[in-house]
Order: structure tokens, then sequence, then C-alpha cells
């Protein structure tokens, strides 16, 4: 069976099912992506959307997001999801190598990400493609949590 990854330019039924599977495999707070959701996602300069075929079913997505910055092009890694289905089929590799590319074609300086240290398969993902683990502090501001911005 073999893995493709392609960059997601239109929003099709196939495409809407096959979030509907994998977001609630990322998280299970996150509302369910609509089409609507999914085409502006698709349609916005920052985001690349990727999605993997495995034996050409959708079984894998990534975002990848790239923004300028006084200090240069950025590029962060989000929403990884390969489906259950699928693991150990090389997905992650596959997509995260295609997101790495892409970011480096763009000019970008840096490529980040976040996994929870619970997602041990996929730290040794992200280190075999040669990320480090960085000291830093991440900070979260969700605004369900306060009455008013600051």
């Amino acid at each position: 069976m073999t893995v493709s990854v392609e960059v997601l330019r239109e929003v099709t039924d196939e495409v809407v099912e096959a979030f509907g599977v994998l977001l609630p495999q990322l998280s299970s707070s996150a509302p369910p992506a609509s089409r609507a959701v999914l085409e502006r996602v698709a349609g916005s300069a920052a985001i690349t959307l990727l999605i993997a075929r495995w034996d050409g079913k959708i079984s894998g997505t990534l975002s990848l997001a790239m923004f300028p910055i006084p200090t240069g092009l950025r590029a962060w890694i989000e929403d990884v999801i390969v489906d259950e289905a699928a693991r150990g089929q090389g997905i992650g590799q596959v997509l995260t190598a295609e997101a790495l590319r892409l970011a480096e074609q763009a000019g970008a300086r840096t490529v980040d990400l976040t996994s929870r240290p619970s997602r041990e398969a996929a730290g040794r993902l992200y280190e075999r493609a040669g990320f480090q683990s960085r000291s830093t502090r991440l900070y979260r501001y969700t605004f369900a949590d306060h009455d008013v911005a600051p």
C-alpha cells in the first residue's frame, strides 16, 4: 500500500467525511469541522493543509502555518492526525517531511510544533525528523476562561 501527500485545494464531501473521522482522534473538545470551516482553512494564505492518502483513502492530515514577522518567516506544524486504523504505515513521517520541504522552500527560518508528552510515538517521529526539544514555557490564553480580554 502506498502513501501520498497532497495540498488540499478543494473541499469535497470525501474531505468533510474524512475530517469527521480524524478530528475526534486528536481532540474530544474540538467541534466538528464543517465544510465552511475547512474551506476557510484551505483558502487561508497562511495555512497549507496537507492530506495523506493511504491506498487512496484520506488517512491523515497536517496543518502548516507560515507567517512573516520582523525576525523572518516562521512556520508551525499543527493538528497532525493519522487515522488509528492506518498508524504504523509511515503516514506521519511523509506528512512531516512534506511540511518541512514546503517550509524550507518558502524560506522559513524555523519550524516549530508542540506535542503532548503522552504522545510518545509522535515524539519519536519528530525527533527522527530532526526536531529538537526546546526548554521553553508555553502560555495559552483561553477566552472562555475570561470575561474580558486583557
